[in-house]
């Protein structure tokens, strides 16, 4: 597979991705398809060098840009989703467009030209789990999406394993735990409290600050996907985590102490609608099958170098800081 198409290439993962394979894997060309809503930046993908990289601004959900893309290629993987929740409960008409019409129009064009599919899902299709619950996501646990974008991101996965049955699409599936690393955007939890205290404002926390996440950096997502594409069972699922359960505030005062403020110098807002309580994945049949294993398997480290990228950085997010606070600010975040 040395032509790929990848789907929202421009934002968070996707970009990381795309610099993760021009990086690994020489020989493979990378078109990326993104609309370059406000969380697609083409800038992420600067450094990709010209003839590893076509980039093509587009929606997934353009019937004849889609099948014209898939014409010419191997394999995509498909990153594009509208995926902040706050902004689907306000409104979800975006996230029903994209995950999922958006996701029909590539398995289409992908049954049509033969194109081998790899989705792109969340950890958060399977509901939550109670703080106190030894329990983790598997590959087998029931779907209880509590959102607008992660009952849609459930909807995508269904149409994938039904064309995968009905079709023969040649697809697979993989449900990541939440991503940290360079060119997230700071409406997420994390790039937020960074520019915060780089821009002399004190960080928020929400709720009581208990709600835990599993925490993956964005290159062991890209080199897991990498693997589910080469290698992975078609119609089947691969759970992608790296054992990084954190709590909200665990994270915000690492963030803190790394940063050189004391630890309570944060403010407490109002929680989140829906806010999930707890995520956690078992990647056990991903690193049994496949021999996948995450590299950043030290939090501290990681954070570390995410938050001196968003240091050295502050041009790349500089000009979306004041809207962003703006926004929260009267949502009373």
């Amino acid at each position: 597979m040395k032509r790929i198409i990848v789907t929202g290439g421009a934002g968070f993962i996707g970009s990381n991705f795309v610099h993760w394979v021009a990086e690994h894997q020489p020989g493979v060309h990378l078109t990326v398809l993104d609309k370059l809503t406000y969380a697609g930046n083409r800038a992420n993908l600067a450094g990709v060098p010209d003839e590893r990289l076509t980039f093509v601004e587009g929606d997934i959900c353009d019937a004849a840009l889609v099948d014209e893309l898939f014409s010419a290629a191997d394999a995509c993987v498909h990153f594009a989703a509208e995926s902040h929740n706050d902004n689907s409960i306000a409104d979800p008409s975006p996230v029903v467009r994209t995950n999922v019409e958006g996701t029909f129009t590539l398995l289409e064009a992908a049954r049509k030209h033969d194109v081998r599919f790899h989705h792109i899902s969340t950890d958060e299709v399977y509901g939550d789990l109670a703080l106190d619950d030894p329990a983790r996501f598997t590959e087998e646990t029931p779907y209880r999406p509590s959102s607008p974008y992660s009952s849609t991101k459930a909807a995508s996965d269904m149409l994938v394993r039904a064309w995968v049955r009905t079709y023969g699409v040649r697809a697979t599936i993989s449900n990541c735990s939440n991503n940290y690393g360079p060119y997230q955007h700071i409406e997420k939890f994390i790039p937020r409290q960074i520019t915060n205290i780089v821009s002399g404002i004190r960080p928020k926390l929400y709720g009581d600050g208990k709600n835990v996440r599993d925490w993956i950096h964005t290159e062991d997502h890209s080199s897991a996907v990498w693997e589910i594409l080469m290698r992975g069972e078609i119609g089947e699922t691969y759970l992608i985590g790296a054992d990084g359960e954190r709590s909200n505030i665990e994270v915000l005062r690492a963030i803190l102490s790394e940063m050189g403020c004391a630890a309570d110098d944060f403010d407490w807002v109002r929680d989140r609608p829906g806010h999930d309580r707890r995520y956690a994945i078992d990647s056990s049949k991903l690193r049994r099958e496949l021999g996948w294993s995450p590299v950043h398997t030290d939090f501290a480290e990681g954070l570390a170098a995410t938050i001196a990228w968003y240091r050295d950085n502050e041009d790349w997010w500089r000009g979306a800081k004041e809207a962003t606070e703006a926004k929260y600010a009267a949502q009373g975040q």
